[in-house]
Parts: C-alpha cells; sequence; structure tokens
C-alpha cells in the first residue's frame, strides 16, 4: 500500500509542468495585449526600487545584475527556459509551482528591462515559450548552475523563498534559466534529471 501523503516525483512534474504552462500562456496573452507598458513589447523601465514589486512568497535575488542577455546568432534552434527545483527542501507540489512562477517571471522581467526587443524573446514566445522543469539536491549546485549560466551570457535567475509558508527565510528555492536556444541552456543543465 502506497502512503498517499507522499507526493510522487511524477505527481511533482506534471503539477510543475501544468503551472509552468498556465504561467506561460498567460504571459504570452498579457504581452500580446499590451499589458507589460502598453504595447507589446514594452520600453525597459528604471527601477528605483528593486523590492517593490516582489510577492509575498519571493524574495529578488539581484545577483543577475543588469546586464542584457546575449543573442547567441549561432543558434537558430527552439528557445526554452529550465527551471532547476531544489529537492532537499521537501518543498509540496503547490509550492514549487509558485516558485518556478517566480523563476519564470524574473527570468521574463529581466529580458523586458535589459532587451525588449531580443529576437531570443520573440523565438521563445512566438514557437510556445518551452519551460523544463529540473532537478538538483542542494544550494551548492544552483548556485554552480547559475554560475556556469551567466558565464555564457544566460539570464540566470536564483529565487529566494521569504519564509512566510512552509520553509525558513532566505531558502534559495528555484533557478530559472533562460529562455535561450536549448544547445546553450544544455552546456549547462544538459545533465541534470527531469523533475
Amino acid at each position: 500500500m502506497q502512503d498517499s501523503s507522499q507526493p510522487s516525483t511524477a505527481n511533482i512534474a506534471v503539477a510543475c509542468a501544468i503551472i509552468a504552462g498556465v504561467t506561460g500562456y498567460m504571459l504570452g496573452q498579457a504581452k500580446s495585449l499590451g499589458l507589460f507598458g502598453g504595447s507589446p513589447v514594452s520600453q525597459p523601465q528604471q527601477r528605483k526600487d528593486k523590492k517593490a514589486d516582489t510577492s509575498d512568497d519571493e524574495e529578488s535575488d539581484e545577483e543577475d545584475d543588469d546586464t542584457a542577455p546575449a543573442e547567441f546568432p549561432g543558434h537558430p534552434e527552439e528557445c526554452k527556459l529550465v527551471l532547476v527545483v531544489r529537492t532537499d527542501l521537501g518543498m509540496t507540489k503547490g509550492k514549487i509551482g509558485a516558485q518556478c512562477g517566480h523563476a519564470t517571471l524574473a527570468c521574463y522581467k529581466h529580458f523586458l528591462r535589459h532587451s525588449p526587443n531580443s529576437t531570443i524573446l520573440r523565438r521563445w514566445e512566438q514557437m510556445g515559450q518551452a519551460k523544463v522543469a529540473l532537478q538538483v539536491k542542494s544550494e551548492e549546485e544552483l548556485e554552480l548552475l547559475q554560475a556556469q549560466a551567466l558565464s555564457l551570457g544566460l539570464v540566470a535567475h536564483i529565487v529566494h523563498d521569504a519564509g512566510r509558508t512552509q520553509i525558513a527565510s532566505g531558502s534559495a528555492t528555484v533557478l530559472g534559466i533562460g529562455p535561450a536556444p536549448r544547445g546553450v541552456i544544455d552546456q549547462v543543465t544538459g545533465h541534470l534529471k527531469l523533475l
């Protein structure tokens, strides 16, 4: 008899995929309606208070600085966004989904602020906004992957939880990488297992 109080890895993966898909779809629809600054592609805004637009479940992590994302002209393949989730924190499916949503929005906002006319961002939006959830077992692995991604010119944002629900304040939960061409992101995350 299976213990129903423990979520299976497959259930977590399905929940994350559904939440990430819905989030991506809603972002795409909102952008097409001009809800990000009045036109489908808005100009970057200067933010004086970087903490002002974070939600109750997230603290901003500005380690990904103010650099414009690379365009990767030699990589015409499909673009994707990767969400690397820590499995050692014991987060529930809902918590994982929320943290993946925070990471997706952080990466998307980075593009809107620093490179709103990016061909990479447009390709990702036009080709279905692919998102892949992967797993790691420690904060150290997240930080190493972020450093590798940033060194390649990728957008890489670690979400730190505000500690209002299940886990300790400041805990690194999810790393968002991209969107970027599949071949470039796979140099950083190609060895990781699906969530």
